[in-house]
């Protein structure tokens, strides 16, 4: 099975140890990996910011790479959201191409859904001694129905306890752009992000987009908290928090 990894542009310029901790899990679920080198973005900043024509050009970029792999697996909800959902808004005005774009949102994935829904896995080789809190990112959530998935994964990891936190559904305050248009809404919703990780006696947030993390360890450390870790639910997995 050829598997085509979207990189995302954050976890390539920002946390590359998820690119390869997904690599791991994947290639230990039976997976070829395929990772296109030339690959960049998937055109969700343009596409939130009215710049069609770029997200088109970017989009037309990633069916052209990934249309011939077996399935296509992000490890971001957001990204994969994209892809899955808002492709066929973009190729709307071209039926040729949007069939294309089509097909390939039909096998795309979120990392942790493809694992437990395509692969069947249930056990993985990492191990991670402590308590752990999981944060539902929006769009893996409610755009790929990314929810039991990495629950199951991680009630897999050696030593690790979940501990769940009061309103691990609601949203982190980055949204993306929505962080920089609605600044003072997007502190706010991270405080309470916070305020309820902290809550939950937790040693570490996990999650599933780069975005989310960053918006909520960089809030964490301006509220004076240095020890909360924030980290990936690849790294977990594949034990390389």
């Amino acid at each position: 099975m050829r598997v085509g990894l979207f990189v995302t542009c954050l976890v390539d310029l920002m946390r590359p140890s998820v690119g390869f901790a997904a690599i791991e899990l994947l290639e230990s679920a039976g997976a070829e990996v395929y990772v296109p080198p030339a690959q960049t973005c998937c055109g969700q900043p343009a596409y939130n910011s009215g710049d069609r024509a770029d997200a088109l050009a970017l989009a037309r970029k990633v069916v052209g790479e990934f249309e011939g792999c077996d399935h296509l697996v992000v490890p971001s909800g957001s990204c994969a959201g994209m892809i899955r959902t808002h492709y066929a808004d973009l190729f709307a005005d071209d039926p040729a191409f949007a069939a294309r774009a089509a097909a390939l949102a039909a096998k795309t994935h979120e990392l942790t859904s493809f694992l437990v829904d395509v692969m069947k896995v249930t056990r993985v080789a990492g191990r991670y001694d402590g308590t752990v809190t999981y944060h539902d990112c929006c769009a893996g959530l409610r755009e790929m129905g990314v929810k039991a998935q990495p629950r199951v994964l991680l009630a897999g990891v050696a030593g690790l306890t979940l501990k769940e936190m009061p309103e691990c559904e609601t949203c982190c305050g980055f949204g993306g752009t929505f962080s920089v248009k609605f600044g003072e809404i997007s502190t706010r919703l991270a405080d309470n992000k916070c305020r309820h990780i902290i809550g939950s006696g937790a040693d570490a947030v996990v999650l599933g987009d780069v975005g989310c993390m960053l918006n909520i360890e960089g809030r964490l450390r301006r509220r004076g908290d240095s020890a909360t870790r924030v980290l990936h639910v690849a790294e977990v997995l594949a034990g390389k928090p």
